[in-house]
């Protein structure tokens, strides 16, 4: 008995409630409700046509989803991460490249203002991102930056009451739908880390803005990735966001919330793959009987059932310890490590159950293949997670 209580004090997940409040119950049934009627019957041709459905994004800020995690008093419902990660989980579950630019808005683009802004940044910038009267996107990545994601050569130089901005952002979900963008920028190329800063990006106004090309990828179709270049760019004092040199401090905080964004968003894909082969096996018969019945594919079956819900357990435990204010680095990082690489082999078994159906366009699994991969590299590749892991392990 002993033995027990110091195991369980000694347990992160100790006094954890694995059962949704009421509110969360709720948003999550109205979620999948909408998925339902509006989303699935679209997802496959959005992806065929290569089409950003903006009538869904108009139609998730009418309902006061766009702002889930967002301070109410700048617009959103202040229901925090768990809440939100739930609104991912679902829209992955039907469409994962809704399910991404739903993420890189709220995660990347709104909290950052949330969490480092200013009071009049956030009533310019933040509220109408909160309220889904506007597009947000979050741009780091640069040609010559991938996983050493500090490596800029984006550079911001005073001038006067301005800052001129010169360079080149890649693999920027959103950038052409966009109405603001999170921006990093070197501001003192002698200073490391210590001499990143983000701005605040007006794509529509900001003379110098340019889209130069969007991206065809493997998958998430839906959700468009671009190149977007910077030819002095002149931004005033006020698009700075906290102070000088904080870019890279604010970056890390972003990422761990962002990792729970893909780790939810991967284990949505798993969620949908798995109910796409669990209904398929339910209603194929060979020999005379359901597929489901033969052992090979009821096992099939009962491991992707397994690694889903091992990723959603381990997704809300980040997303509960981020809630209480807690560090999440680690949390995140396994989160997002271990959903992203069961997205991917749920969504493998999927099409396997399926057969040959599996690996035709008109039914799900293929995609939920093909996006899932993007899970294993966005917000740090699998690699990068370990690292993490293994530094915050003392390793």
């Amino acid at each position: 008995m002993v033995v027990r209580d110091v195991y369980l004090s000694a347990d992160p997940l100790f006094g954890m409630d694995f059962e949704l409040s009421a509110e969360n119950q709720e948003r999550r049934e109205e979620v999948r409700a909408f998925c339902e009627a509006e989303l699935a019957p679209i997802a496959q041709k959005i992806e065929d046509d290569r089409r950003f459905p903006a009538e869904i994004f108009d139609e998730l800020g009418d309902r006061g989803l766009l702002g889930v995690p967002i301070s109410e008093a700048y617009g959103g419902r202040g229901a925090g991460q768990q809440a939100y990660s739930l609104v991912v989980e679902e829209l992955g579950r039907v469409s994962g490249g809704t399910g991404l630019s739903y993420a890189a808005h709220t995660s990347l683009a709104s909290k950052p203002l949330d969490a480092f802004g200013t009071e009049a940044q956030k009533e310019r910038w933040l509220e109408p991102l909160a309220r889904g009267e506007s597009l947000g996107a979050w741009a780091l990545t640069e040609p010559e930056s991938g996983s050493d994601a500090s490596n800029l050569q984006t550079q911001a130089v005073k001038d006067g009451d301005e800052w001129v901005i010169n360079g080149t952002k890649q693999f920027i979900t959103n950038a052409n739908v966009a109405d603001s963008i999170i921006l990093k920028a070197v501001t003192d190329p002698e200073a490391g880390y210590d001499g990143i800063s983000t701005f605040i990006l007006d794509p529509h106004a900001d003379d110098g803005f340019e889209i130069t090309k969007i991206w065809d990828k493997m998958g998430l179709h839906s959700s468009p990735t671009c190149t977007f270049t910077l030819d002095d760019v002149r931004l005033p004092e006020d698009r700075l966001l906290g102070e000088t040199g904080e870019g890279w401090t604010q970056t890390l905080t972003t990422l761990d919330g962002g990792r729970i964004s893909i780790a939810a968003l991967s284990t949505g894909l798993a969620q949908g793959a798995y109910e796409a082969a669990k209904t398929y096996a339910g209603e194929r018969e060979q020999f005379d009987q359901p597929i489901a019945e033969f052992d090979a594919v009821r096992d099939l079956i009962v491991e992707m059932y397994r690694k889903t819900e091992r990723a959603r357990l381990l997704t809300r435990k980040a997303a509960w310890k981020y809630d209480r204010g807690e560090s999440t680095t680690n949390a995140a990082a396994l989160a997002k490590l271990d959903a992203s690489e069961a997205a991917r082999e749920v969504a493998e078994s999927a099409i396997q159950v399926l057969g040959g159906h599996g690996y035709m366009t008109e039914y799900a699994p293929q995609r939920f293949y093909r996006d899932a991969k993007l899970m294993e590299i966005g917000e740090g590749t699998s690699q990068i997670q370990r690292l993490i892991i293994g530094r915050e392990l003392s390793l």
